[in-house]
């Protein structure tokens, strides 16, 4: 078929037909080519409209920088991977447990773990630590384990469990029935079955998306700030907050984000790799 936009002329004398006009390909060439030009111009005018020298003084100050260390990683970074860990490692026994209910034969089971994962999946994380904050309110006398590490702790856990549990229940739906049916046949009960035959399996094919499903919780830890955290306590988040507050600057928050990236594009890089590994094994 002959694009609408190539004419055709007869040849000399009548001879076979001359095609004129731009070529698809030449089209794009030139549409690309526009882009480029677009684009370098878009940022030599967003590079000559900054000030370098305000920027460096608001957001580089060497000085201000030092002033974060050695805090920034004996405190701050610490206290993250602690809720983080903390978080994860809770969100993957409850999101297991909610994944077992909801694939269930029992009726209750099912719709004890869809009500969980679907409210908690449907809640805004920052509301879920607003609620942890207020709950001594609604229960007078009662305290989160673990203080302060275990209120933090507590809502990255029921933040993490609920899309947990949806990752690994595709795990376990990804195991060949075969498998069960096999460890049946030698003897094995269901429940033994599932633990040393099923889960495994499942565990090691929804290891890539849970490594991303960490990375989120490490940036959701920032969350652990309207606990009202102070002291020994911060996060990198609200250390950062504080430290900003303290020499009306910005530099420590540039200074955490640069350490929040240190941890995430590795981790994210790693989940690459093993979905990339995963996706050659199959």
């Amino acid at each position: 078929m002959t694009d609408q936009s190539t004419k055709t002329e007869p040849g000399p004398d009548g001879g076979v037909p001359v095609r004129t006009g731009l070529s698809p390909r030449k089209k794009q060439q030139i549409s690309r080519a526009v882009q480029y030009v677009v684009l370098v111009a878009a940022v030599v005018f967003l590079l000559m409209r900054i000030e370098w020298g305000k920027l460096a003084e608001n957001f580089a100050k060497p000085e201000v920088a030092a002033e974060t260390l050695p805090d920034l990683f004996t405190v701050a970074l610490k206290n993250t991977i602690i809720y983080s860990v903390g978080g994860f490692f809770f969100a993957f026994l409850l999101g297991l447990l909610f994944a077992l209910m909801r694939m269930s034969s029992v009726r209750p089971y099912r719709w004890i773990a869809i009500a969980y994962i679907e409210i908690f999946r449907g809640l805004p994380a920052l509301l879920i630590f607003l609620l942890i904050l207020f709950l001594p309110l609604a229960l007078p006398g009662f305290e989160v384990p673990g203080g302060t590490y275990g209120q933090g702790i507590l809502g990255l856990t029921i933040v993490g469990s609920a899309y947990m549990a949806e990752t690994l229940r595709a795990g376990l739906q990804a195991v060949p029935k075969g498998q069960m049916e096999a460890a049946r046949s030698l003897g094995m009960s269901h429940a033994r079955a599932m633990t040393t035959i099923v889960i495994p399996q499942a565990v090691r094919i929804v290891i890539p998306p849970t490594t991303n499903q960490f990375v989120s919780l490490l940036k959701d830890s920032s969350l652990v700030l309207f606990l009202g955290v102070s002291g020994e306590y911060v996060e990198l988040t609200k250390f950062g907050n504080d430290m900003a507050s303290t020499f009306a600057n910005a530099t420590p928050i540039l200074v955490v984000g640069v350490t929040y990236l240190l941890v995430t594009i590795p981790l994210g890089y790693l989940a690459s790799r093993l979905e990339k590994r995963q996706a050659r094994g199959r």
